[in-house]
């Protein structure tokens, strides 16, 4: 039962990107999951969610109720279509507005990512309502592990971050490190942060029959299959799978008879023009026939792909959690992961998975050969990593996030 300290009614932001968008999409990733699970697991506990979202097909309805208790809605800001959120900035006002015009009455907001935290800002100013607010990804800490040749985040979004930082009630970090990032480089308050972890959906992704899996998609039971999933940008880094790939196949060339590495997603971003580079890095490594490209899946058959593979591989620069690697251990599959941010809560290293410090080719070769020529080790992984991932559920994210709205609401009265 829902206590009376928590909130009525909440007006959750996500202006760029739906919760109903498939993952993989666009702009759509680990937030769309993550705003529709606590939504979900919200409304279950009686809170009613009021999620606003910038529309983008004129077709779509102004209301759809996926869940018990909660509600997507519609709001026009621009032209009816989808735009990179890069170019959204402009919107934030007009999105706004049309929110500030909504006569319904609510208890708190809760924002995520800095488009939807500067839309909520003076509507939590006017209503005299607290404001929470989940970063997801912050631009000093995107510019701080960036690649030399990635894009900076430009000033007005750090400028947004830090007004929101000074403005919101709560900040909810995914973890401590995130936590000390709010506070290292926007100087948050300790008494501002609550840490929600993020959670797995464990009926959907759960330990399966590699076997059969790999039988219904058409893969020989004997090759070594590693996978990425994840929006093709230089942020995610498949291009570093691809060069350790090359750098296995030249250790041991007959390796190529039997290595797949399967990259699974779609194009994102300001950069999305660099996925075409990537089956050129591939000829050139002499790799065709053994990288495949495939494009986003639904949900359902992602946990197929994860099953099918003997590890999955996460070399993003930074991730603030990286639900992909807590996804794939759901499934009982161990994961390589680069060595920052968010991963390093989210696989055990040495227990669940390996942590790789940087993007080297040779360092990543090392590491998921580890994996993918010891049967052993890669069995003990797998069962570590089902058991780490089953602690992690979205019921324990809402009753975090209860917590924090909680908080929230002592800091204004």
């Amino acid at each position: 039962m829902r206590s009376a300290e928590y909130p009525r009614r909440v007006a959750m932001i996500s202006m760029h990107t739906s919760p109903l968008e498939t993952p993989g999409v666009g702009d759509a990733g680990g937030l769309n999951v993550y705003v529709a699970e606590v939504a979900r697991r919200l409304g279950a506990r009686g809170v009613e969610i009021d999620v606003f979202t910038r529309r983008t097909d004129p077709n779509t309805p102004d209301e759809v109720s996926p869940h018990e208790n909660v509600r997507v809605i519609q709001l026009a800001a621009g032209p009816a279509k989808a735009m990179s959120k890069e170019d959204l900035p402009p919107l934030v006002n007009e999105f706004a507005a049309r929110l500030d015009a909504r006569t319904e009455d609510y208890d708190l907001i809760h924002s995520h990512y800095w488009l939807s935290g500067l839309a909520g800002l003076g509507l939590a100013a006017r209503r005299e309502i607290p404001l929470v607010h989940t970063m997801h990804t912050m631009a000093r800490v995107k510019n701080a592990s960036r690649a030399d040749d990635h894009l900076v985040e430009p000033d007005v979004r750090e400028e947004g971050e830090a007004a929101i930082v000074r403005a919101a009630e709560v900040l909810t970090a995914n973890t401590p490190d995130e936590a000390l990032e709010l506070q290292e480089h926007y100087g948050a308050r300790e008494e501002q942060l609550a840490i929600v972890p993020p959670g797995v959906d464990l009926d959907r992704f759960h330990p399966c029959n590699r076997s059969r899996t790999r039988e219904q998609l058409g893969i020989d039971q004997d090759h070594q299959v590693i996978v990425f999933v994840g929006r093709i940008q230089p942020l995610k880094a498949p291009d570093v799978l691809i060069q350790a790939v090359g750098e296995l196949v030249r250790r041991d060339p007959e390796r190529r008879h039997r290595l797949r590495l399967m990259i699974i997603g779609s194009p994102s971003g300001p950069e999305s023009s660099w996925a075409d580079t990537l089956p050129g890095l591939v000829g050139s490594l002499g790799l065709d026939g053994i990288v495949e490209f495939r494009p986003h899946s639904p949900r359902d058959q992602l946990f197929r792909w994860y099953c099918a593979s003997d590890v999955v591989g996460v070399p993003s620069y930074n991730e603030s959690f990286g639900l992909v690697a807590l996804e794939a251990q759901a499934c009982g599959r161990p994961v390589v992961a680069t060595d920052v941010g968010g991963l390093r809560h989210a696989v055990d290293d040495e227990s669940t998975g390996l942590l790789v410090h940087g993007h080297d080719p040779e360092r990543w070769a090392d590491a998921l050969s580890r994996i993918l020529d010891d049967p052993e080790l890669a069995v003990e992984l797998g069962r570590n990593a089902a058991t780490h991932a089953a602690r992690f559920s979205w019921d324990n994210s809402a009753k975090a996030t209860l917590d924090a709205y909680h908080s929230a609401r002592l800091a204004v009265s």
